[in-house]
């Protein structure tokens, strides 16, 4: 039986008050573009361990937390005395608990159990939270009373990827947009935010992970979705498809990183797949492979072969992090290596980063799968690290090896960051003194 109940409150320490600032409501910030656009922020860190404001106690999960309204939302597993996901509110000032939601839910044909993928997205006073198997909520963000709910993987017969279902939901105006995976023509859907009722549904492509997003292409708003057959434009108010691109996985669907824009250029990177540069017409909705590169193997990678995190499309030049954790700048017109960098993670399969810019330019805030939060620029003429510290413990859950990972990416919000790991949320202030 379903059921949301507020936790007792647990006396949690924080260093004074902190002022507003922007929210992290949804996967990769506001605009879902993975810029953080505060201002006031420190530039170095006067120690190699931060001490977090606060800490609170959660559960397994790869999912990141988000932050709105002075709360913050993030989901985990509890497998004792039953199998149920939970979505989670805390106060963002104190690290309060405010209330839990919890329901059944049996992790059937899927690896890497530790818990759901995809960040809940917020609007107003409304949640939206979608579990590894499609259990899809809608839930008052005041107190977590379900709205509505479903059970997608069941409604539409999804044939689950081998790591569940993954892509955080995407608020369209009236529509709830999901990369899901599902059966008859259902890859993707939009559900209306309110009810739950669909829209409309689109693609008979194998689903991966990816989570949607919009860009502006030919003056119209489009819908990008990087599904496990294909890279699709579609229009958001119905679903129709305006362009296509085959995108066949030489092994299996396993992208993961988010489609990333810049002007008229759309750039895709996968572990096994390599990378691709398309060219968005801005005359009509239109899409065409500028290139498509990719090595003989994970080991032997070309141009960049990335598993979690998402790169930075900045200028004339891409920055990720490649199959065993090399971080390398791109030439965006042809792929081309311009350098690689072996000291912002270390070396390991899937080794990760997660890449945030800064609203300065080429200044960017880069947290690691040690924990560590790394703050640097990112050029043409190379890695420029200023300054760097642990914020978080790495913890197995997620990935048993090489000590444990922290492989969740990370909410920014009102001068501070909050992390997560397999045991604990924190929150870190970044606040310039």
């Amino acid at each position: 039986m379903q059921r949301s109940f507020a936790w007792a409150a647990v006396a949690l320490f924080v260093a004074g008050p902190t002022a507003r600032g922007d929210d992290w409501p949804q996967w990769r910030g506001p605009q879902r573009d993975g810029v953080w656009r505060e201002t006031g922020t420190v530039e170095a860190f006067a120690a190699p361990r931060l001490e977090p404001a606060w800490r609170a106690p959660i559960g397994p999960g790869y999912s990141g937390p988000v932050v709105a309204g002075g709360r913050v939302f993030v989901t985990d597993r509890q497998t004792k005395p039953a199998q149920v996901e939970r979505v989670l509110a805390f106060a963002a000032d104190t690290g309060k608990a405010l209330w839990t939601h919890e329901y059944p839910c049996v992790y059937r044909n899927i690896g890497y159990e530790a818990g759901p993928r995809a960040s809940v997205t917020v609007e107003g006073e409304r949640v939206w939270a979608l579990g590894a198997m499609g259990h899809l909520h809608c839930l008052a963000a005041a107190d977590g009373r379900v709205e509505w709910q479903r059970d997608l993987g069941t409604d539409y017969a999804v044939e689950m990827p081998i790591w569940g279902i993954a892509g955080a939901p995407l608020v369209d105006g009236e529509r709830l947009i999901v990369h899901l995976g599902g059966s008859d023509g259902a890859c993707v859907v939009a559900l209306d935010k309110s009810t739950g009722r669909e829209l409309w549904r689109a693609l008979a492509d194998r689903g991966q992970y990816t989570a949607p997003i919009i860009v502006t292409q030919a003056g119209r708003r489009v819908l990008v979705v990087w599904t496990g057959d294909s890279v699709a434009g579609l229009a958001p108010e119905s679903g129709a498809v305006l362009w296509q691109v085959p995108f066949k996985p030489r092994n299996m669907p396993i992208g993961v990183a988010t489609p990333v824009v810049s002007g008229d250029r759309l750039f895709l990177t996968s572990f096994y797949d390599g990378s691709m540069m398309l060219r968005l017409g801005q005359d009509a909705p239109t899409a065409t492979v500028l290139w498509h590169r990719v090595g003989a193997s994970e080991r032997q990678t070309d141009a960049l072969h990335s598993i979690i995190g998402t790169p930075l499309f900045l200028g004339g030049h891409v920055y990720g992090v490649d199959s065993y954790g090399e971080l390398r700048c791109l030439d965006a017109a042809t792929g081309d290596r311009v350098w690689e960098d072996l000291t912002a993670t270390p070396k390991a399969r899937w080794s990760t980063i997660h890449i945030v810019q800064r609203g300065d330019g080429d200044g960017v805030w880069m947290f690691n799968e040690r924990g560590e939060l790394i703050v640097a620029r990112l050029t043409p003429a190379g890695f420029k690290e200023t300054s760097r510290a642990a914020i978080l413990e790495p913890t197995t859950d997620q990935l048993p090896q090489r000590g444990g990972v922290c492989w969740s990416h990370p909410a920014f919000a009102g001068r501070r960051v909050f992390a997560r790991n397999d045991k604990e949320l924190v929150c870190v202030n970044l606040a310039a003194p």
